[in-house]
């Protein structure tokens, strides 16, 4: 992040801050002998409004200015990527996540025992977090914690670089920012969310975010507390679940809050910056605090942190 560029607010995603460097790990080889298009859906591309400078966009996000955006044709998979597909990655690979690597990761206060909260650090700000030590994807909530009934969740616990890898060894790669959003706006121009202007259309939950009293209590009306399965709701027009709430997603950009000099054909953010670009909102965001459940919000992190509450989807 250069000097220029506003702080972006750690509610939703705390970072890593001062740690040792983590031991180097070699990228995986390529995954051969499986069809990259299993799973995606094929997107023509097209001219879109990209971003959001209503009431509702946060300072300093770097929403706007609305801006017309090219993307030319791609692929981009239905749904984040789930814990089965990632332990198949691992399992083949022997890949090692950046918090098994750190040995911490950051979880949400609410989902561990007291004695826990009170026996590990938050980050300055954000007392909902807390770093804990063993926490990972395949432990997501520390150490007693697994995975065994969540297969169909979207891996969480994953830094920029582990989303990365993941992507190179499948033969893909993270989306594009303004690929994602074209995708997550399922053809709608300038909606809110991925299905219209409504929150709740007909009374009915379309995303998994945060009902009731945060951080204290989280009523779970639209059925689910902490993650949901990757397909849980309704999928937008473009076939994609899940693009909103559930749990950030990481994509390919450096961070930037000034949009006026990228290219409006198929814009890549800066070739320089510190951290990374996260869409879609996530399980915890909620209106009094965080309302970036919202298609064209947005948050950043560095590309070494990971949490409970941030996954990713990948592009071809």
């Amino acid at each position: 992040m250069t000097e220029q560029e506003p702080t972006v607010s750690a509610c939703c995603a705390a970072p890593r801050g001062a740690a040792p460097a983590k031991p180097a790990v070699l990228p995986p080889e390529p995954r051969r002998g499986r069809p990259v298009g299993k799973g995606m859906v094929t997107l023509p591309g097209g001219t879109f409004l990209m971003g959001n400078e209503d009431e509702q966009a946060n300072a300093g996000d770097g929403e706007g200015p609305v801006r017309e955006v090219t993307v030319s044709a791609f692929r981009i998979d239905e749904h984040a990527v789930t814990n089965a597909q990632f332990a198949t990655f691992v399992k083949e690979t022997g890949y090692v996540t950046a918090a098994e690597q750190y040995g911490w990761s950051y979880v949400f206060a609410g989902f561990l025992a007291p004695e826990r909260v009170r026996a590990t650090p938050a980050p300055a700000g954000t007392p909902w977090w807390r770093g804990v030590e063993g926490a990972t994807w395949r432990a997501p909530e520390g150490p007693g914690s697994g995975i065994g009934d969540r297969a169909r969740h979207p891996v969480i616990h994953v830094s920029w670089d582990d989303a990365h890898a993941y992507a190179s060894w499948a033969g893909k790669r993270l989306p594009t920012e303004a690929e994602w959003e074209y995708a997550a706006r399922g053809g709608l121009e300038q909606a809110r969310y991925p299905w219209g202007d409504e929150l709740t259309p007909r009374g009915r939950w379309r995303c998994n975010i945060w009902q009731g009293e945060f951080p204290r209590v989280d009523t779970g009306e639209d059925g689910h507390v902490g993650t949901a399965p990757v397909d849980a709701y309704r999928p937008n027009a473009y076939g994609l679940h899940n693009t909103v709430g559930n749990v950030w997603e990481w994509v390919s950009d450096r961070f930037t809050a000034t949009h006026t000099a990228a290219p409006a054909t198929d814009p890549r953010g800066p070739e320089r910056g510190e951290n990374r670009v996260m869409r879609g909102g996530s399980y915890m965001c909620h209106d009094s605090y965080c309302n970036r459940y919202r298609v064209a919000a947005r948050t950043s992190n560095t590309p070494d942190s990971s949490s409970g509450n941030c996954g990713f989807r990948c592009a071809a």
